[in-house]
């Protein structure tokens, strides 16, 4: 490329950038006396632009107005005072507290326990361990006794032999010997789960401390986890109630359908024709991946991580939904890291091992807001207490510093007075005795990390430009909320003579589709479904049917019977409606006859039986009745420049 070809290329770059975030800082319209910006605009399109399954709503022309009646909506609900309302503005402060915590956290210590924790779920280990109990407020003698008696126990096991030891040494009060199988990552505390996983096989630990006092463990085997597995099942519904006759049936159509497997018909053919789980049956009974634990069917599960090769059939099996032919489709042992990632975090965050981010968290607070180590204050505040503390008997002393500054984090400053208040706050939860210069530091760091993490918090807003915008759009999705509600929503209950007449007005939208009594024969074999056919013309019942044709214990035919519309997954697609026996056809892998006992033409629907969807109805032609009453009474004002370089840049 020529030097003045590139620094032509490199102006002109230079210009759609300069022009792109020019455009963002403009007003892109008005409602009333609301400003609204290409920026905001810009963002919630690009935003939903993936989530929309409308693509009229992906054309940015038809986004804009949406986006019009979505701000004057907004207006509206303000302009009635939603948002003074005081549930309102509880909602929305839980709601920023809640979602604070996923911006108020340190990066570099969350990762590496992020990956530390991926790395054990990925493994089982086999252990067990022995327990020298012990409180966590244990004075230091009593400290230093358990830890002596632990180290003795642990000199012993390497002599005797663990499994000995253990055995002799349980007495189910002070010393706890067991043998605790697999486990993986989050199942024990984060202080034994190290031991656990830093512990070679075979080898047993050296002594630590957790909530419960000084273990050793011994490490017997580790193992890859499980994984997931890929399954496709055929299911056939039963429910708790059902009578006997009816649950017969039940198991008997599952061993029909398992003798049909086994005569070498494809599995996902029957799924489709079959199975009576609708979310499945489309796709040939398959499922999404699965893990142990993550369904409340054990049966199903066991089954599931059962099956060795893929490809392989369990034999038919009852679970409390009903009864099931598993298929093993595929294995994965585990799933990446990054797909992982965003729920390990929340684990983490919940886990006792969120102390480490909490304290790395507290020293870059303090870096941030100027906060210093060196806090000369506490000096004075030692002074002043004494042991009436521990006995929820301190008082603050005549003569106190209220009024001194004790810190300053950001522009917030923080008196004598702050810190003795919390100190009277939680004296009662020191009993337990320690140095008074202990007890100072402690509540100290206490009092700190509360109030760094409070100031950050009550910032966010201003600091953290995609905390602001989630806020904003929330802000505005619970006023929108209760003004639909209020306004739209609740017509059901204040406008039922208007429904009525919606229904009364525009009956013909409201029918019963065409529908057919009718009995779908199907089978493999074309052959077997002409017996079949020629029976059924013969006005043959199905019990005689499936007796002359099911022989020698093989199933080539199953029947479905019963009222049906042409989306019946038994029929075939455009299957036309007509009196008596169909031809042989083609469906879902296999061939089906269906005999048509009688055609119900389409017909009225009740008031009551089309309430649900004349109640929409009605509701969409309100809004919009209504969104045009608002466009009055709040002008909008487009500014056309500012939405072409919009158009523009959104190419």
């Amino acid at each position: 490329m020529k030097l003045k070809h590139f620094f032509t290329l490199l102006s002109v770059l230079f210009v759609l950038i300069v022009q792109a975030q020019t455009v963002e800082e403009e007003v892109l319209f008005t409602v009333g006396d609301e400003s609204v910006y290409a920026s905001e605009f810009i963002r919630v399109y690009q935003k939903n632009l993936d989530l929309v399954q409308d693509e009229s709503q992906k054309n940015v022309d038809e986004y804009l107005k949406l986006f019009t009646s979505y701000k004057l909506k907004i207006q509206e609900a303000r302009s009635l005072g939603f948002h003074e309302k005081q549930a309102y503005q509880k909602e929305l402060e839980s709601y920023k507290k809640q979602l604070a915590q996923n911006y108020i956290s340190e990066s570099k210590v969350t990762e590496a326990l992020v990956e530390e924790a991926y790395e054990r779920l990925s493994y089982d280990v086999n252990a067990d361990h022995i327990l020298v109990k012990l409180s966590a407020n244990a004075l230091p003698q009593d400290t230093l006794a358990a830890y002596n008696e632990i180290l003795k126990i642990r000199d012993r096991a390497l002599s005797e032999g663990f499994e000995k030891v253990r055995s002799e040494v349980h007495n189910g009060k002070t010393i706890y010997g067991e043998k605790l199988g697999y486990f993986s990552g989050f199942k024990m505390v984060y202080e034994f789960e190290s031991a656990a996983y830093n512990t070679k096989v075979g080898e047993i630990s050296m002594p630590f401390r957790s909530s419960f006092g000084y273990h050793i463990v011994k490490v017997n085997d580790k193992r890859k986890s499980e994984g997931e597995r890929e399954v496709a099942h055929i299911m056939i519904l039963t429910k708790p109630n059902d009578t006997d006759s009816i649950a017969q049936k039940a198991e008997q159509r599952i061993n029909e359908i398992y003798k049909k497997l086994n005569q070498g018909e494809a599995f996902e053919d029957l799924a489709k024709q079959f199975s009576e789980d609708k979310n499945s049956a489309a796709k040939g009974g398959a499922l999404p991946s699965l893990s142990r634990g993550q369904l409340s069917v054990p049966e199903f599960e066991d089954v599931a991580f059962s099956l060795e090769n893929v490809g392989d059939v369990s034999t038919p099996f009852q679970s409390k939904f009903g009864w099931h032919i598993v298929k093993l489709n595929g294995k994965k042992f585990m799933p990446d890291f990054e797909t992982m990632k965003p729920e390990l975090i929340e684990k983490v965050k919940r886990d006792p091992r969120s102390k480490l981010i909490d304290e790395a968290l507290v020293d870059n607070l303090k870096k941030k807001y100027g906060v210093t180590k060196n806090q000369p204050a506490l000096a004075y505040f030692e002074s002043i207490l004494n042991d009436s503390y521990f006995k929820n008997g301190w008082a603050i002393p005549n003569g106190f510093k209220a009024d001194d500054i004790l810190v300053v984090i950001g522009d917030a400053k923080f008196k004598y007075k702050d810190f003795a208040d919390y100190l009277l706050s939680t004296q009662n939860r020191s009993r337990q005795k320690m140095p008074i210069e202990t007890l100072v530091d402690s509540k100290y760091e206490e009092f700190l990390k509360t109030n760094l993490m409070q100031y950050q918090e009550a910032h966010l807003e201003s600091e953290n430009p995609e905390y602001a915008n989630i806020i904003s759009e929330y802000r505005d999705g619970l006023l929108l909320f209760e003004l639909m509600e209020n306004t739209i929503w609740n017509t059901a209950k204040t406008d039922s003579i208007a429904i009525r007449n919606h229904y009364d007005s525009h009956k013909e939208s409201y029918m019963f589709p065409e529908r057919i009594d009718a009995v779908i024969a199907s089978s493999s074999k074309k052959k077997t479904l002409k017996q079949v056919a020629k029976l059924l013309k013969q006005n043959t019942d199905l019990e005689t049917i499936k007796s002359q044709i099911n022989k020698n214990d093989t199933v080539d035919v199953i029947f479905t019977s019963g009222i049906m519309d042409e989306s019946h997954q038994g029929l075939p697609k455009d299957f036309q409606f007509q009196k008596g026996v169909s031809k042989i056809l083609k469906h879902n892998g296999g061939y089906v006859v269906v005999q048509v006992k009688d055609i119900l033409p389409a017909s009225q629907k009740s008031f009551e039986d089309s309430k649900g969807a004349v109640v929409n109805d009605y509701q969409t032609i309100k809004e919009q009745k209504w969104i045009d009453e608002l466009g009055n009474k709040y002008e909008v004002t487009v500014n056309q420049e500012v939405f072409e370089k919009v158009k523009d840049q959104l190419k």
